[in-house]
């Protein structure tokens, strides 16, 4: 897999991890009570309070790591070289490389189709021929 594709699947790791940690936390917060006006919110009844106070940690930790190899994979991209009309040169030089490979494909794919129409045309006289629909040339 590429840097690129590393750092987007890594990018998506860290937005999941922050999707769930958001989620547990508001799921798990205890009921705080907004106001003295108000009533005492009722009390959850958990069989896990150990967990609820470590999952936070445990979260903020998968995040933590998950953003150093972010960070790795950001100090593992080749540094440019080069000023920017070096670069401008060897964009357009790949461009044109792609244009060339592009026409090439293109060419062999128009190969590749009146192939197919001439292995069709030959089926649909075989298999006429074998149905005694039609006489052989």
């Amino acid at each position: 897999m590429d840097i690129i594709s590393q750092l987007q699947e890594q990018v998506n790791t860290i937005a999941a991890i922050t999707f769930n940690t958001f989620g547990t936390l508001q799921r798990d917060a205890p009921p705080v009570r907004l106001s003295p006006n108000y009533p005492e919110p009722p009390a959850i009844p958990t069989d896990n309070t150990l967990n609820v106070a470590e999952q936070p940690k445990a979260l903020s930790a998968a995040l933590v790591k998950a953003a150093k190899q972010f960070d790795t994979l950001v100090a593992a991209l080749p540094v440019s070289e080069g000023d920017e009309e070096a670069q401008l040169k060897q964009i357009a030089e790949l461009e044109a490389e792609n244009e060339a490979v592009g026409q090439e494909l293109q060419r062999q794919l128009d190969a590749a189709e009146q192939e197919l129409k001439q292995v069709q045309e030959l089926f649909n006289k075989v298999t006429d021929n074998c149905l005694n629909l039609k006489k052989p040339d």
